[in-house]
């Protein structure tokens, strides 16, 4: 199979999925609380004296840093493609 009929049939396949699935929050939530307990351990590791409100703000902070990082990085890779186009 071709590489463009492979990525239309994962993407029919991942919409029918999503289709039949009524709470799609659900779905995600153990994902979810994963990832942010990844912050969460992080913050804890900064500042081990903090309070529980210091820690979710601070995981919270670790959270957007992650994905403001990313943002930047596929900023960064776009223009180089488009340079390099």
């Amino acid at each position: 199979m071709d590489p463009q009929d492979r990525s239309l049939r994962a993407r029919l396949a991942a919409h029918t999925s999503w289709a039949n699935t009524p709470d799609p929050a659900s779905r995600t939530a153990k994902a979810r609380a994963a990832a942010f307990d990844r912050f969460e351990r992080r913050a804890r590791e900064m500042h081990p004296d903090a309070t529980e409100d210091q820690i979710a703000v601070a995981a919270a902070h670790l959270k957007k840093a992650h994905y403001t990082a990313m943002a930047l990085a596929s900023a960064r890779a776009r223009r180089a493609k488009a340079k390099s186009a």
